[in-house]
């Protein structure tokens, strides 16, 4: 079955909405200057909300490694999302300093050079993305001999992530600007977003 990522939580009200659901990844954005940014403390409560049965990604954006040791310390994160220009040793260095901390990394896909360059990351999970925010989809038809299991982004909503879990059929699929009205996530559309993901495979 398809795992599904709700990303871009901003409160705690968004995080009792994806308790509600059959969801596995949260997603906060950890670093600061993006309009879904979240600093500690909200973290800490919106972490302190979420059922212990999802995993919290902290997504950070060129963030020094010193930065996200905060993160991981106090307990706030469970898997380290990188969504900038990361390089494989900085991936590397995280993964020998906590084993136990997963690590996704986000790569934009615009041609075959980076859907390649996605397949060999040392990342634990990789995401495939139209770019940062976009909230639209890039071509699938790159997709065609990727061989490395992924999670889908970019420009998925509840009405079209159940033909792309059936297209593509991916690890994942992960939506922020997706199930949101007025730039704020809606209930009713993460619980869509959910179920027509992971119903999606059949």
């Amino acid at each position: 079955m398809t795992v599904v990522k709700i990303c871009g939580l901003m409160s705690v009200q968004d995080i009792r909405a994806v308790n509600e659901t059959e969801a596995d990844f949260a997603g906060m954005i950890l670093s600061e200057g993006f309009r879904r940014s979240v600093s500690m403390p909200e973290a800490r409560l919106m972490k302190g909300e979420l059922s212990p049965r999802i995993k919290m990604c902290g997504v950070f954006v060129n963030a020094p490694i010193e930065y996200i040791r905060k993160f991981i310390e106090e307990g706030v994160i469970d898997i380290v999302q990188l969504h900038g220009n990361e390089d494989e040793a900085f991936i590397g260095g995280l993964k020998q300093e906590y084993p136990d901390i997963p690590v996704i990394r986000a790569f934009t896909v615009k041609n075959a050079e980076d859907v390649r360059r996605a397949e060999s990351s040392a990342a634990d999970m990789i995401i495939l993305d139209a770019g940062k925010g976009t909230g639209k989809a890039f071509d699938w038809d790159l997709l065609e001999d990727m061989h490395r299991e992924y999670i889908l982004a970019g420009g998925l909503t509840p009405d079209n992530v159940a033909e792309a879990v059936r297209t593509l059929q991916p690890y994942g699929a992960d939506t922020s600007s997706g199930v949101e009205t007025d730039g704020r996530k809606d209930r009713e559309k993460i619980h869509a977003f959910v179920k027509n993901a992971k119903g999606g495979h059949r």
